[in-house]
């Protein structure tokens, strides 16, 4: 299993965070083959980003045609606290369900199987306009880059929670105390089955000792 990673320096996260998610996927997915894109050293097989997208836009070079094969990407404000085992042996295109809004069909980016199949039609949809796709992802309904990627990917990704329920759970919404009884189920302590833990935003992991 191919693993990618995305660090574009001047933001919150650095090296140490690779080197961080590094250690928690060896220990769990042994054999992995873990690279990151980044245009900073970490402390694993490196591919330089090519373009000077912004923050989390970063993540769209995972679709560059000169990047083969399978690929299993996750978030650095992830936590693995479980075997992957099940995760890696997913082999269709499969993405989150946003947390807090599962009805919506909008799709959540943080952790994604991309198929190499699938990258095409986004890298081609996307390099025709970055700046512009951009401007228009700024909208509770189409937000960032997963507010792009819903718009090929909504109705045709299949989604880690149905296929894996409860493996894939939310640190907002399912482990720590609940802060709102309408979509946050947490009572501070760990889903028995959870194997990874999404933080989406803050507090990072690293800041609660995860």
């Amino acid at each position: 299993m191919r693993v990618a990673l995305v660090l574009r320096s001047g933001g919150d996260f650095d090296a140490s965070h690779i080197a961080r998610l590094c250690r928690q996927v060896t220990d769990y997915l042994p054999g992995a083959q873990i690279f990151c894109l980044s245009d900073v050293e970490v402390p694993c097989p490196r591919i330089e980003l090519r373009y000077d997208w912004p923050g989390w836009w970063s993540k769209m070079e995972l679709f560059r045609p000169d990047i083969g094969g399978d690929l299993l990407f996750m978030d650095l404000d992830t936590s693995i606290v479980g075997t992957l085992d099940g995760i890696a042996a997913v082999d269709r295109l499969t993405v989150l369900s946003d947390f807090y809004w599962p009805t919506t069909g909008r799709i959540q980016s943080s952790l994604m199987f991309i198929p190499e199949r699938d990258r095409q039609e986004i890298w081609d949809a996307w390099i025709a306009d970055p700046s512009r796709h951009m401007r228009e992802c700024v909208t509770q309904e189409m937000w960032g880059d997963q507010g792009f990627l819903g718009q090929f990917w909504q109705g045709r990704a299949q989604r880690w929670q149905d296929v894996l329920p409860g493996q894939v759970v939310s640190y907002k919404c399912h482990v720590r105390e609940k802060t709102r009884s309408d979509k946050e189920f947490g009572d501070g302590t760990l889903p028995e089955n959870a194997r990874v833990v999404i933080f989406h935003g803050k507090p990072r992991p690293w800041e609660n000792g995860w």
